[in-house]
């Protein structure tokens, strides 16, 4: 069974940017994908190829749709579907760059995603369960994920001072998934009322990703915020926090600009304070992308209070960055974004 059509558009996501969307056809079947694209990103990431015109303050993709259409869409019609290490094989070889900046991460991810969708359709599984199929993974051995809930927003996804960018709560002993969402509902309701009471009506209005964005300075108030309103709920013990600091966005010449400067040691010290004081689940991002040996610090540190030191901006899902980081032991765990990776031959 071979693809029959490609098509690719512009669309607008969540935050009212272009992006782009991919329709794979298999005759009248048809399966579609959005590309994800991140506020803050890593320089290490794959180019996410836009436009730079006046359209959309720069940002459309039309160059992007173009390459699906034309392209892209030249050699991968007629190509088996079903064999997804050769439709990406041709995508990467088509572009021939490492960092996919000829015809773009956006385009060859789109297409990716919508002829995996596309075969999982016409074998009629869920998603998940077709890339467990190719990847020769055993999918009844996994449960949903515990869902973690973006509820305080800083940096980039919102205009107050406070610097690290996301603050989130996760039911990490709930029961079931319906529990975990029933308690992860009831906290950001009961937070809602705690910033209203503090900080007035309008500092209820959400951020770029949806989570509360009050006029705060120190991560101390946004997680005082959190477990006041984890304890208010009755999960005290049974939510966590969860923290990404995206901190390549506040480090600048050898320093980390927050509330205060801080020195690189002065904020591995820092960290370490707010996990033994405060109910933190993981922690992302905390240091910039480049400085491996503050890594390597937070991450030895924090295996001592068994919290997981997740690298995004660190790792960008790129194979050598995270050989990297086992090798140096930057990080204990990885996140995982397609729309990242230069490379994933």
């Amino acid at each position: 069974m071979k693809v029959t059509k490609l098509f690719a558009r512009q669309v607008l996501d969540s935050r009212g940017n272009p992006t782009i969307e991919v329709e794979a056809y298999f005759n009248a079947v048809k399966a579609s994908a959005i590309v994800p694209s991140g506020a803050s990103t890593g320089k290490y990431e794959a180019l996410e190829l836009r436009d730079g015109k006046k359209e959309y303050l720069g940002k459309s993709v039309m160059k992007a749709v173009n390459n699906v259409n034309t392209i892209i869409a030249k050699k991968i019609v007629g190509m088996e579907f079903l064999d997804q290490k050769s439709i990406d094989d041709a995508l990467i070889a088509l572009d021939g760059t490492k960092n996919k900046t000829k015809l773009g991460a956006n385009a060859i991810l789109g297409v990716s995603m919508a002829v995996c969708r596309l075969a999982a359709s016409i074998k009629q599984k869920q998603l998940y369960e077709y890339i467990g199929e190719i990847a020769g993974t055993d999918v009844k051995k996994y449960s949903i994920p515990v869902p973690f809930a973006n509820v305080i927003n800083g940096g980039k996804h919102a205009g107050s001072s406070l610097k690290i960018q996301e603050f989130m709560i996760t039911p990490v002993y709930a029961k079931n998934f319906e529990e975990a969402v029933r308690m992860t509902a009831e906290v950001y309701q009961i937070l809602k009322k705690i910033v209203e009471e503090k900080y007035g009506r309008a500092s209820t209005n959400v951020g770029d990703e949806g989570g509360f964005a009050p006029q705060l300075t120190t991560p101390e108030q946004a997680l005082d915020l959190l477990v006041e309103a984890i304890k208010k709920a009755g999960y005290a013990g049974k939510v966590k926090i969860a923290i990404d600091s995206a901190a390549s966005e506040f480090y600048k010449d050898g320093y980390y600009i927050m509330d205060k400067q801080y020195t690189k040691d002065e904020m591995v010290e820092y960290y370490m304070r707010l996990l033994k004081k405060y109910p933190i689940a993981t922690l992302e991002d905390p240091f910039d992308q480049d400085d491996f040996e503050s890594w390597a610090k937070v991450t030895e540190k924090a295996s001592k209070l068994k919290v997981p030191i997740i690298g995004d901006d660190l790792l960008v899902s790129n194979p050598e960055r995270i050989q990297i980081a086992v090798e140096k032991k930057l990080c204990s765990a990885l996140l995982l974004k397609v729309n990242q990776i230069r490379n994933y031959n």
